[in-house]
């Protein structure tokens, strides 16, 4: 039967099966209630789980201040749980859950004996921007007037919406990938499983957490948005759900060693670098970046209807498949101080993968632009072209710079900009058809059992 227990004033409930394995603890600010199904599934296969509500949340006392109390309440909790006899715990959660996941193994690394991180939300800074410093907005203005944001005593019949909610300043202000989170990686040594979606925002973070990861590890990338395989019935993960990946990574966790990553690209493939080093075509080179008429944002996965501003063309490639990050270097010039530059990759009219960088400017003088893209999984025909759009906003995932140099999204002031490439060249992640396959035979325990 669960036991609900509270500590700190921080709401628990446990679900008890053999003491002698592993503790499943999951901390979550959007409600243990709805994790206590996959709590009862550890159970039944020999773990025990404890799911918390996380400070100001649900059940637990206090407020909810992000990203903020996780490493001491994680402290506290993991302290809680030794005590009720549990001395192995495996940290575990998803999105803002593999933050608390992590935290608690930071400050508790003699009780923590594993870390499971899916789509890892790594900060207020790294959720708030993107790797170049450029704004995110559809997704976080959403979730932090949801979860985080309080309302004010107003008329609600005469108050601006942005006025209706404070506390903006503390995500928009947050300092961009910095801190001691990123600065402790490298000193833990239990293992980790990094699982990604290639679709989701924080597919980058997710490979970053595991690059610099000190103990063996263990990433996984497969075709999937933030909410994992949940919100698809019947994806897999090259025929495995994602819940038994976890399983099989977590009985196999005192014999692993190294660092290994997947890639699910019709099948299992094992990732090797490898970048294919090309010049671009430069298709359509010049072009007005108007923030009062934004580029237009579409999901990964989703096709493309709009007509860009820049384009740009790979070579025809051999058949093969991309499996990583590319990297975009474009020789560019802007007309104002300060520019967002977008590449948008795609393929057969379908978005694959962007990248957003933040970059000041000596206007009308050339400068290089690097653009680090997110990793892709995605099987090409013989001959592919792929397409890179340019452009110089991408609206609404991200904030319209407003090209005066004030943070983007406080601006009020908006002034179009012409921009115009003058060469491209891109590092590629191809793969020959095939090349890095795991036979099902051959995968590593912790994934094959």
């Amino acid at each position: 039967m669960p036991r609900e227990f509270t500590v700190a004033g921080l709401a628990h409930t446990l679900v008890a099966a053999d003491p002698d394995a592993p503790l499943v603890l999951i901390r979550t600010p959007y409600g243990r209630h709805h994790h206590l199904a996959e709590a009862e599934a550890w159970r039944r296969r020999g773990f025990s789980c404890v799911v918390g509500d996380v400070r100001g949340r649900h059940g637990s006392a206090g407020r909810f201040r992000p990203y903020r109390d996780e490493a001491d309440d994680g402290a506290t909790v993991v302290d809680a749980v030794r005590r009720l006899g549990f001395r192995r715990i495996i940290t575990a959660g998803a999105s803002y859950a593999a933050y608390c996941a992590v935290t608690a193994a930071i400050v508790a690394p003699d009780a923590v004996v594993g870390v499971l991180a899916a789509v890892p939300a790594l900060g207020l800074g790294e959720t708030a921007r993107e790797p170049g410093g450029a704004a995110r907005l559809a997704c976080r203005v959403g979730w932090w007037g949801e979860h985080a944001a309080t309302a004010v005593s107003a008329d609600l019949a005469a108050t601006p919406v942005v006025d209706l909610v404070t506390g903006w300043d503390d995500l928009w202000t947050a300092p961009e990938r910095t801190g001691e989170l990123w600065d402790a990686l490298p000193r833990l040594r239990m293992p980790l499983l990094a699982v990604g979606g290639l679709h989701d925002p924080f597919a980058a973070d997710t490979e970053r957490l595991a690059r610099g990861w000190g103990g063996p590890t263990r990433l996984v990338l497969g075709p999937w948005a933030h909410a994992l395989d949940a919100a698809e019935p019947g994806a897999a993960l090259a025929g495995r759900r994602i819940g038994a990946l976890y399983l099989a990574w977590a009985r196999a966790l005192d014999n692993l060693k190294g660092d290994k990553v997947f890639y699910a690209v019709d099948g299992w493939r094992r990732q090797t670098a490898s970048a294919v080093p090309v010049d671009l075509e430069v298709v359509r080179a010049e072009f007005r970046a108007d923030p009062a008429r934004p580029f237009r944002s579409v999901p990964p996965g989703a096709p493309i209807t709009d007509d860009p501003s820049g384009v740009l063309l790979t070579p025809p490639l051999p058949g093969g498949e991309l499996r990583g990050a590319a990297t975009v270097l474009l020789d560019a010039v802007a007309d104002v101080p300060d520019a967002d530059w977008v590449v948008r990759l795609s393929h057969d009219g379908i978005h694959l993968a962007h990248a957003v960088t933040r970059v000041r400017h000596r206007p009308g003088v050339p400068r290089r632009v690097v653009l680090d893209l997110p990793p892709v999984g995605r099987s090409l025909p013989e001959g592919t072209r792929l397409r890179l759009e340019v452009a110089g906003h991408h609206f609404p995932r991200h904030a319209r710079n407003p090209h005066t140099g004030e943070d983007p999204v406080r601006a009020a002031a908006l002034h179009p900009s012409h921009r115009a490439v003058r060469h491209a060249r891109a590092r590629i992640p191809w793969h020959p058809t095939g090349s890095g396959e795991v036979r099902a035979a051959d995968l590593p325990e912790e994934i094959a059992s």
